[in-house]
């Protein structure tokens, strides 16, 4: 087979080279000396994020069965570090699915019409979803809805409860990722541990981000995605089970099938899956998760906080505001300056220096960018996306001085030692 040069297509995605040179490769076409486009494409949206080589190289390794003693060992290991990020002692279950097949198995598997009803907190585009699922299953729930780009704060879910003494389980997001904003958890979970009510955690942008402390705050059900902070590509999905929580599943009427958390219980009796995972991808994370082990929680949370630290303290430089009032480490969302095409903006990011950003979603689309700072990312990421940005601020004509938002981002990176 021709050796191939790497490349970008057209459409911004990756190939081993342009898409027309590969066709006429692979069917045995003379080559022309087509231009080969050399950027390399940097993603920085809140998911997928980047991915580090050696996960892609582990993961590409020959396909083995997954009903064999050697992968139940591997799941077993991959049960094993996942307590070890949720910081918990509970059961930890690998789903085959996005972050919302979690949240609706931990819903679904927890809550049962005419039985439970749940205060379903809404402060972004992720949280309303939550919502929609008890709706879709016929849970009784009533939202509790905050501005975006607040989080929610104990003493207001407090408040909530007291409004609505029937509600037995609070349903919140630890990061918003539409918004950026964080929630006081651990006061939120100090609420619903005092007051015996199920607390279902949407921790898909916190997990492996920032400070998660499942059993030490109180949590009752966590999930997470495989997307985020874990550095692979979408697909798998997790979620951790307190011993107080199986108490009220095991209490639930079934009312699924795929995403029960009572089978996935089963069939980790023998560290097995009740249906076919994504093999490479529980590959991949095994690798991930002894690296986030060896790397130490707590330093990984402090590099996440510096990169948005640096973030922001560049994008306070180049005059532009933040959008979060309680802003997350995982994610930077910015207002867009006015005059100023948010989706050409984003698109120039792409095409022209290789970067690639969010933008804002429903009542946000257009009005903010959204910068990750999960996972892959290091200083040099980060300055390279600050500089992009600023190149690209500065041709559509915004005021920005150049080099303003990287020097300040150095000043905070070289205060950090």
């Amino acid at each position: 087979m021709l050796p191939l040069p790497y490349g970008r297509g057209s459409d911004g995605f990756c190939y081993n080279v342009a898409p027309d040179y590969t066709r006429d490769a692979l069917a045995g076409k003379a080559i022309t000396n087509r231009s080969i486009a050399m950027k390399k494409l940097r993603l920085f949206t809140p998911g997928p994020t980047m991915i580090p080589d050696e996960v892609m190289l582990h993961m590409a390794e020959p396909m083995d069965h997954h009903r064999t003693s050697g992968f139940r060992k591997l799941i077993k290991e991959v049960t094993e570090q996942l307590q070890y990020l949720f910081q918990t002692t509970g059961s930890c279950l690998i789903f085959t699915g996005s972050g919302s097949s979690a949240g609706e198995a931990a819903i679904v598997s927890s809550c049962y019409g005419g039985q439970h009803k749940a205060l379903c907190v809404r402060n972004g585009k992720f949280s309303e979803r939550w919502q929609e699922i008890c709706d879709a299953f016929d849970i009784p729930n009533v939202s509790y809805d905050i501005e975006w780009g607040h989080g929610a704060k104990g003493p207001d879910i407090e408040k909530q409860l007291d409004a609505n003494p029937d509600v037995d389980t609070v349903i919140v997001v630890h990061s918003e990722t539409s918004t950026a904003a964080v929630s006081d958890l651990e006061a939120i979970a100090e609420v619903t541990r005092r007051r015996d009510k199920i607390l279902i955690v949407d921790g898909i942008t916190a997990v492996g981000a920032i400070p998660v402390k499942m059993d030490e705050w109180g949590v009752d059900l966590y999930i997470t995605g495989s997307q985020k902070a874990l550095m692979l590509p979408p697909g798998l999905a997790f979620v951790a089970v307190s011993d107080r929580a199986w108490k009220r599943i095991d209490s639930v009427k079934p009312h699924a099938f795929y995403n029960s958390l009572l089978k996935y219980r089963q069939s980790m009796k023998t560290f097995d899956t009740p249906y076919t995972p994504a093999i490479t991808l529980v590959r991949g994370v095994h690798w991930v998760l002894q690296r986030i082990k060896a790397e130490g929680l707590e330093n990984i949370w402090k590099h996440t906080r510096l990169m948005a630290d640096a973030t922001r303290a560049a994008a306070k430089a180049m005059g532009i505001e933040l959008f979060a009032a309680d802003p997350v480490d995982s994610v930077t969302s910015l207002r867009v300056p006015a005059g100023v095409d948010e989706a050409a903006l984003r698109k120039t990011m792409k095409s022209k220096h290789g970067m690639q950003i969010a933008g804002g979603q429903g009542r946000l689309k257009g009005k903010i960018i959204r910068i990750s700072h999960m996972g892959y990312c290091d200083q040099f990421d980060t300055l390279s996306v600050i500089a992009a940005l600023e190149q690209t601020l500065h041709s559509m004509g915004h005021a920005v001085k150049l080099g303003s938002g990287l020097t300040a981002a150095q000043t905070v990176f070289a205060q950090a030692g």
